[in-house]
């Protein structure tokens, strides 16, 4: 069974072969809302409302929750069939001060595959939350160990799943470009990975890979320094034909693989690719004139810059503003703006770091204008300013809960083509939509 996570605001759940406690109350919704407000992607294991709480009371809050939480985890480690068991705090815990780490460490020490973290959201957003459960299972259950290094083994950190609605297919498509070169990837979550095992496998990569402009980089610092593992940090999720091949060409430069077994599996990627991509000729030059030109996105660093860059540089779409919604700090913050700028002049005052819905409606009103010729990528939120504009749109961020995501993708070659079928069938919900010839009834 693979290890799956779900993520919330402010707290994060660890599920499947993984089992995690909330101290609080209300956290049901929070946990629904990660599983379904990203695209209905459902609970998984023991996941969503089945997640064991200890539920807190007046009572708990005024003597302590811990006696509780002590019997929660017994309880849980009697009748749930899991691997490892994170044991997660929410506001009240931690303001009222409850020793859960020392809680979790009494059954560690009794050999239980239990790991404490402390995840209040006051601490931080979900991203902040990610992080802190990788560290802490890296110290807590990993532990001291003496790596045996595998050559071209790499351990994968990129994309923060749920969080990222369309993460179990990123992490596959990641995956599946860097064995085609001759890795052996640890992917860590979602359906293409072992589970635990991988888990305890991460000492023994040659090196790890951080795909993402900014979170997972404390991850990779601490198993250099815990492990002695050597990291690559690629701050850009790879998009399409172009950005895919210059992936690849970083990655197995920094693994040392033979530049002819990358050269191939690339030729071999790209003409499929821009095979399918040059037969979109057709359908742009019949609808050029009802195509959108100027775009507008709505997401974190990760998704966001990717999908831009994407669509500026290989669709030549226009950016008119790209709003980023994950508050990296200014280091963060200047590694997104680098990026982008290091690609397309275009993207020069278009980048915005904001997280507040409501001023990010306003600024997207305002920059639209009177324009009918916008595609604003986004969540369902942003859908609803496309529509009173008289624009089109495209879900890409949470909250979703107008569609369903299985195991679809913008990532890689395959994303990008992906990406592409869905930015121009966005046309189509316009209620007429014509060409030279016909009319279509959307």
């Amino acid at each position: 069974m693979p290890v799956h996570w779900l993520l919330n605001k402010p707290c994060l759940l660890y599920q499947a072969q993984c089992q995690s406690f909330m101290q609080g109350q209300g956290v049901h919704r929070r946990r629904l809302a990660s599983a379904f407000a990203s695209g209905f992607q459902g609970e998984g294991f023991a996941g969503g409302s089945h997640v064991s709480s200890t539920n807190t009371t007046e009572q708990d809050v005024v003597f302590g929750g811990e006696k509780k939480l002590r019997q929660n985890i017994a309880g849980a480690l009697k009748v749930i069939d899991a691997e490892l068991f994170v044991v997660l705090t929410g506001c009240t815990a931690d303001i009222v001060g409850d020793d859960t780490i020392s809680v979790t460490k009494d059954f560690a020490a009794a050999g239980h595959p239990v790991v404490g973290v402390e995840t209040a959201g006051f601490k931080g957003s979900s991203y902040y939350g990610h992080e802190a459960v990788l560290k802490a299972v890296i110290e807590q259950f990993i532990g001291e160990v003496k790596p045996k290094v595998r050559k071209h083994l790499v351990n994968v950190f990129s994309v923060v799943p749920f969080q990222d609605p369309f993460w179990r297919g990123d992490l596959e498509e990641i995956k599946r470009v860097l064995e085609a070169i001759g890795l052996e990837v640890n992917i860590l979550f979602g359906s293409g990975s072992a589970g635990v095992s991988e888990w305890k496998d991460i000492p023994n990569a040659e090196f790890n890979l951080l795909i993402s402009p900014w979170v997972g980089a404390e991850t990779v610092q601490l198993l250099e320094q815990k492990y002695g593992t050597p990291y690559l940090h690629i701050p850009l999720l790879p998009i399409g034909g172009e950005e895919t091949s210059r992936f690849l060409r970083e990655v197995a430069d920094f693994a040392e693989i033979s530049a002819d077994r990358v050269k191939r599996v690339i030729v071999r990627e790209e003409k499929r690719f821009y095979d399918y991509f040059i037969s979109l000729e057709d359908f742009v030059s019949e609808y050029r004139n009802n195509l959108p030109s100027e775009l507008y996105v709505v997401a974190d660093s990760s998704y966001g810059t990717a999908t831009a860059n994407f669509l500026v540089t290989e669709l030549g779409f226009l950016p008119q503003k790209i709003y980023l919604t994950d508050a990296p700090n200014p280091a963060g913050q200047q590694i997104v703006k680098n990026q982008l700028l290091q690609r397309a002049e275009e993207f020069a005052g278009t980048i915005k770091f904001e997280n507040d819905g409501g001023l990010i409606e306003k600024d997207l009103r305002e920059s639209i204008g009177n324009s009918k010729k916008a595609i604003i990528l986004g969540s369902s939120w942003e859908k609803f300013v496309a529509e009173e504009t008289k624009n089109l749109y495209l879900y890409l961020s949470m909250p979703l809960n107008e569609t369903v995501i299985v195991c679809k993708s913008y990532i890689g070659y395959n994303g990008g083509l992906m990406l592409m079928e869905d930015v121009y069938s966005s046309l189509f919900r316009r209620k007429t939509t014509t060409s030279r010839t016909q009319l279509f009834m959307a």
